[in-house]
């Protein structure tokens, strides 16, 4: 049992970090709704996360298949992981450029929010789809990592639960400072382009993207403790 231990935090630990691009896309989206819906959102999002996990490590022997080759352009291999890997960094740089955009190029910030069931319904369609890509990765990493079936469970359910727990206050951050929104979004672009390099066999080294968005969320901190607001005369 004890040799379990070690694995288990690792995959944990995994998992968090993985999970974290999940949390940041899911509180942009509900930053968009009404205050009132958006936890529901948000446990909406994580839940489903967890269970396109759970689901998918039933489907474990389909899910390695999807790293056989499907077929080769300009000598690249192309995998069905791959290919959903490449459709959902697209479909993170899309969403990523055009918030990006709005954020800086939108001049009217009080546009009316359409509260309707159907814009709650298209922001969870979203997420739905981010969550399969994020799902299909982690869970593959996870093959990498252990061998035993209820150490990816347990893995699987403990990082939820730390996803549902953090995802209100890192939600919250995000709404109160715009600075920090345009970073998370800049971090989206990013994440978007590695699952398409991934999704290439052009692996690019996580601990770098992270690295690099932690020194600038830094950096974001230090100014924002230097920079004082101007005093009215």
């Amino acid at each position: 049992m004890t040799e379990s231990i070690v694995p288990l935090l690792s995959l944990i630990a995994l998992e968090v970090i993985l999970g974290i691009d999940n949390i940041i896309f899911i509180s942009i989206l509900a930053d968009k709704l009404p205050e009132n819906q958006r936890d529901k959102l948000r446990y909406y999002g994580i839940g489903l996360a967890m269970v396109m996990r759970l689901i998918l490590l039933f489907l474990i022997s389909w899910i390695l298949k999807l790293d056989k080759t499907l077929f080769t352009v300009l000598d690249t291999e192309i995998s069905g992981k791959g290919l959903i890997l490449i459709a959902g960094g697209l479909f993170l740089i899309y969403k990523s450029t055009k918030e990006i955009y709005h954020k800086t190029e939108v001049e009217d910030e009080n546009l009316a929010i359409n509260t309707s069931s159907k814009s709650f319904g298209k922001l969870l369609g979203e997420i739905i789809v981010l969550d399969l890509v994020f799902s299909i990765d982690s869970i593959i990493t996870a093959v990498g990592m252990v061998s035993e079936l209820w150490i990816m469970y347990t893995a699987v359910i403990v990082t939820v639960v730390i996803m549902l727990i953090a995802s209100k206050p890192i939600s919250q951050f995000i709404s109160k400072h715009p600075s920090f929104k345009v970073l998370a979004l800049c971090f989206l672009l990013m994440i978007g382009m590695s699952l398409m390099a991934e999704g290439l066999h052009f692996e690019i080294p996580k601990g770098y993207i992270y690295f690099s968005m932690a020194f600038a969320f830094l950096v974001d901190i230090i100014q924002m403790k230097t920079v004082k607001p101007k005093s009215t005369v």
